[in-house]
């Protein structure tokens, strides 16, 4: 490693998984680099870690939305000396509302979060680690990315899907060198994803059996990546439903998703 201190980078990090990924590495022994939009809740994270672990943590405000955002993130990085051995890319949202409901701009700035940031970010931070001969990188995948895509929200799923699929072929090339790779697929999580995207009514409807903890996605994906898992999804019920659908037809399995997605997607 870089130090006797991992450094850890979590995007996304002022709510939610990423969050919750900031106090789990703190508490396993990290630094931390936390990064979001909400400079006040970053501040306020980073004084518990500081006051709770010990962390040195470092907040950098970023809007990833911006295409700029990932390499002046990196620049930062490299003028303060800071190597990072664990990259979180959490960093997302879902856009409510049908395809041609949404402004292009919508939809090319949710591009940029979900698809072109992790990736960037991987590509910028990957070759150090590589050289060091230690990291890991989690990419907060979903089950959306298992399973027939959806009316509504309808670029989530494929971002997500692309994920999956990149974070398997970058574990597959750099296993050898001790950089792990995951992509973490959870399910229903409790967090503020839902109110940002105003389902949160919607979701209500869905039975609590279906949701998991921040905590326990959080824990779960940590386990994951030291194991060397390139993909793991989160939960009993969430592997079940990830293998029932893998077992159908694929027009059944379409036709089953589209059935249950109008109790839990905005499709207009």
């Amino acid at each position: 490693m870089s130090s006797a201190r991992p450094l850890s980078l979590i995007t996304g990090a002022s709510a939610g998984i990423g969050a919750a990924f900031a106090r789990a590495l703190a508490a396993r022994g990290h630094d931390l680099v936390l990064t979001a939009r909400r400079t006040e809740r970053l501040e306020a994270l980073a004084a518990d870690m500081r006051q709770q672990h010990g962390s040195t943590v470092t907040v950098l405000t970023a809007d990833l939305a911006d295409p700029a955002a990932t390499a002046t993130l990196c620049d930062e990085l490299a003028k303060r000396g800071l190597a990072v051995d664990w990259l979180i890319n959490n960093a997302g949202y879902g856009v409510p509302g049908t395809f041609v409901a949404n402004a292009w701009q919508t939809h090319a700035d949710s591009l940029q979060v979900l698809l072109t940031a992790p990736t960037e970010l991987a590509w910028r931070l990957l070759p150090a680690m590589r050289q060091r001969g230690y990291g890991r990188i989690i990419n907060v995948a979903s089950l959306a990315g298992h399973v027939p895509g959806t009316a509504g929200h309808t670029l989530y799923a494929a971002t997500k899907s692309y994920l999956i699929k990149f974070s398997q072929s970058l574990a597959l090339e750099n296993h050898d060198r001790d950089v792990h790779v995951c992509a973490l697929c959870p399910g229903f999580t409790r967090s503020e994803f839902h109110d940002v995207t105003g389902t949160r009514a919607l979701m209500n409807k869905l039975p609590g059996f279906m949701w998991q903890t921040a905590e326990d996605v959080v824990q779960e994906g940590i386990d994951a990546v030291e194991r060397g898992e390139a993909v793991l999804v989160t939960g009993h019920v969430n592997r079940f439903i990830k293998g029932l659908f893998k077992l159908m037809p694929d027009r059944l399995a379409l036709r089953l998703s589209a059935r249950q997605a109008r109790r839990y997607r905005q499709q207009e």
